[in-house]
């Protein structure tokens, strides 16, 4: 019987990283590692601290190194479809962030330390296996843009309200629980969930919000 061959990791050396490297329409260093089938982000990644994007989207890693905390003037950072099943601590460090990628991954929860990225604009979230968001969420007040869709909530989390600019936020297919009757809930798949400032709302549609709202809250909607 012939011997079993088992594929090695694949290994960047620090040449193949730096040829990586390009610049956007507007003039900003992009070091883009996607599709590059790596298992873990390459040590030699910390000599090109001072990018100002930086994509390891659509690869196999599982988890993020610490070192990713020397990377304080990336302001996106795209990890999105990989196995990521959390995040490190440090990435409460990265302040200039204004887009955060993490589509696509086996997230089951965020640390706290997310809350720190108050330069945030976008963060996308969907296609993880997320039941509930930290309560610093709510500190990202920069926030415009939040992706949820495709998780595990039962709960709309109570943080979102404290996003005074966010304007939209997709909670599409998630398992809402509903109030059936008393002392029975239904889970239920929600297809479309949008927030909207009222602002952008004619009369009649801000009417029918107030009144979806109404009954809401009176059948006791499980708010996280």
């Amino acid at each position: 019987m012939g011997k079993k061959t088992h594929r090695k990791a694949k290994t960047l050396t620090l040449r193949a990283v730096q040829d990586c490297v390009d610049l956007t329409l507007d003039g900003r260093r992009r070091l883009d590692l996607s599709l590059k089938g790596i298992t873990a982000v390459p040590k030699c990644v910390q000599k090109l601290f001072d990018m100002d994007e930086l994509d390891l989207s659509r690869n196999l890693l599982r988890k993020i190194p610490d070192f990713i905390k020397h990377f304080v003037s990336i302001t996106v950072l795209d990890l999105h479809s990989n196995y990521l099943e959390e995040l490190p601590v440090s990435i409460g460090h990265l302040q200039a962030l204004k887009a955060l990628n993490l589509c696509n991954n086996r997230l089951t929860s965020l640390p706290s330390e997310l809350g720190l990225l108050t330069n945030l604009h976008i963060l996308y979230l969907g296609l993880n296996q997320l039941t509930a968001l930290p309560g610093t969420i709510g500190n990202l007040k920069e926030l415009q843009q939040l992706g949820l869709s495709d998780n595990l909530f039962t709960c709309v989390p109570s943080c979102l309200g404290k996003l005074k600019k966010l304007e939209r936020l997709n909670l599409d297919r998630n398992p809402f629980l509903t109030q059936q009757m008393p002392g029975h809930k239904m889970a239920v798949a929600a297809d479309s969930f949008y927030m909207v400032k009222e602002s952008l709302l004619c009369e009649k549609c801000l009417d029918k919000c107030q009144t979806q709202k109404e009954k809401m809250e009176n059948t006791d909607v499980c708010w996280n």
